[in-house]
């Protein structure tokens, strides 16, 4: 099978819309299962791009979700009642079995403005460990900020990646040495940088930190040429492609991008 991570493109941005339609629905998917059950604090370092806070807020959490000053979500719930820096989880108004969305405008690279123990989970999706290169930094306030008990759900830019971008750019020295480094900073064609991980250094991320990896698995293993040939000939097939995709049995060093599942033991 053709593996995703062939292709050196940027994985949010470069891929036909069939094949991000996908990825983003695994992505959702992927998020929805591992949600905790109940209502629960979580903090939300994804970004503007990712939907994550406002699923979190329709299953019933609350989500304080952290952005950067000027960045705007692309997806916000609609406009209700509240106090100000608050939204109501989507379709809603923050009231009934629905959670509510507190944006805070704070660097997202670093939690020192919230209390320790304060969450109950912290998402890290869109590649957020990959973009914040410094990530010690932030994996050490996610851990100080989780209570005993409380998990982390992070996606990042895979060694896979990383070798396919060296390659693009026959940067054949760096390709060679990738496998043996500690911190892995692969530039993208486009100037910017993305810090790559293997599962070694994933969790040794982790550990470092005092967090405990439950699982690591590659966000999809299926090949976009087989994604996008599949939809073209039926395009009601995303559901049980999706199923397949959460279904598949995968080695956890494969994939473009890597999911991270940790907690911080009781």
């Amino acid at each position: 099978m053709q593996h995703a991570a062939s292709a050196i493109t940027r994985p949010d941005t470069d891929h036909p819309p069939t094949y991000r339609h996908f990825c983003e629905a695994v992505a959702r998917a992927q998020l929805t299962a591992w949600l905790p059950s109940g209502r629960q604090v979580l903090v939300d370092v994804s970004g503007p791009r990712a939907a994550s806070a406002e699923l979190a807020a329709r299953a019933g959490h609350t989500v304080l979700r952290v952005l950067e000053e000027g960045r705007v979500p692309v997806r916000t719930g609609p406009a209700g009642s509240g106090a100000p820096g608050t939204e109501p989880g989507p379709g809603g108004t923050g009231s009934g079995s629905r959670g509510r969305i507190f944006t805070l405008i704070a660097d997202s690279s670093r939690l020192s403005f919230l209390p320790a123990g304060c969450a109950d989970g912290i998402i890290a999706e869109d590649r957020a460990l990959s973009t914040h290169l410094g990530t010690e930094t932030l994996i050490a306030d996610v851990a100080r900020v989780l209570r005993p008990g409380g998990r982390v759900l992070a996606c990042v830019d895979s060694l896979v990646l990383g070798m396919a971008l060296l390659a693009g750019q026959r940067h054949w020295p760096h390709l060679v040495d990738l496998p043996h480094a500690e911190v892995v900073l692969v530039p993208w064609p486009d100037g910017t940088i993305t810090r790559c991980y293997g599962p070694d250094q994933a969790r040794e991320l982790f550990g470092g930190a005092g967090l405990l990896v439950n699982w690591i698995r590659p966000r999809t293993v299926f090949a976009e040429s087989m994604v996008t040939q599949a939809l073209a000939e039926d395009p009601a097939s995303l559901a049980r492609l999706v199923r397949a995709e959460l279904a598949a049995a995968s080695d956890e060093s494969l994939g473009a991008q890597l999911v991270i599942s940790a907690c911080k033991p009781v």
